[in-house]
Order: C-alpha cells, then sequence, then structure tokens
C-alpha cells in the first residue's frame, strides 16, 4: 500500500468504485484529515455503512465498510468532479442536482465539506468535489 498519491480523493474513490464492482464490502486506505470528512459525509447519508480510523506509524490506516456482507452496495457511480488540473468551482443557485435528486455532490465550501443540498440551504458555494449516487 503506497504512502503517497498524487489526488488523495480521487485516490479514494477509485478504491470505493473497484470494490463496489467486486463485491468487496470493505477497503483499507492511508487516512488523512480530508478522506476522513470526504467518509463522514458519505456515511452521513447513507452510501456506505461505517468507517474506523486506525492509528499508526508513520501514518493511520482507514478501514470503510462500503456495506454489510451479502447486502448490495448503495453506490452505483462515484465520480471526481474537479480534478487538480481542471477545478470546478459552483455558486450555491448553480450547484448541480444528481439524478433528480437521487443523488448527491459534495463541495467544499468555507464551512467544511458538505451535501449541495447542505450547501444550498446554507447560501454557500465551493469546489464541487464528488458526484454519487
Amino acid at each position: 500500500m503506497s504512502l503517497q498519491s498524487t489526488d488523495q480523493i480521487a485516490d479514494l474513490i477509485t478504491r470505493i468504485r473497484n470494490a463496489v464492482m467486486v463485491g468487496k464490502n470493505e477497503i483499507l486506505v492511508p487516512t488523512s484529515k480530508l478522506k476522513v470528512q470526504v467518509i463522514e459525509v458519505l456515511a452521513k447519508n447513507g452510501y456506505i455503512t461505517g468507517f474506523e480510523v486506525i492509528e499508526g506509524k508513520p501514518r493511520g490506516v482507514l478501514k470503510v465498510t462500503i456495506n454489510e456482507p451479502g447486502m448490495i452496495a448503495k453506490i452505483n457511480e462515484i465520480s471526481k468532479v474537479s480534478k487538480p488540473g481542471r477545478r470546478v468551482y459552483s455558486a450555491a443557485e448553480d450547484l448541480p442536482v444528481v439524478k433528480s435528486g437521487r443523488g448527491m455532490v459534495i463541495v467544499s465550501t468555507s464551512k467544511g465539506l458538505m451535501t449541495g443540498r447542505e450547501a444550498k440551504k446554507n447560501h454557500l458555494g465551493g469546489e464541487i468535489l464528488i458526484r454519487v449516487w
């Protein structure tokens, strides 16, 4: 397991997407504050079952439970919107709606990471990080 990644979020969602495709229910990823925040938003909105931060040297590990064994994953598609070479920003009123409201976007705002709905409600725009449904 490599400790370096160019884009932490892209690495995280690629690991989640690959695990969902092969039917795994848990993944282990090197931890960071940003990854934990993204996983918290996904867990709060029911896309993953749970997570646990396991401390370690030189870096801890984030154990993500995508779904319970024998259950179908709630994530159909997860993709990175804003990339290091092309950042995507949006005002609060222009935040996209995913799959007629059945999905969500995760937005990095001045008040932290939140869903597109929460950002609209709080009149906050920001960088659109992830689209999931």
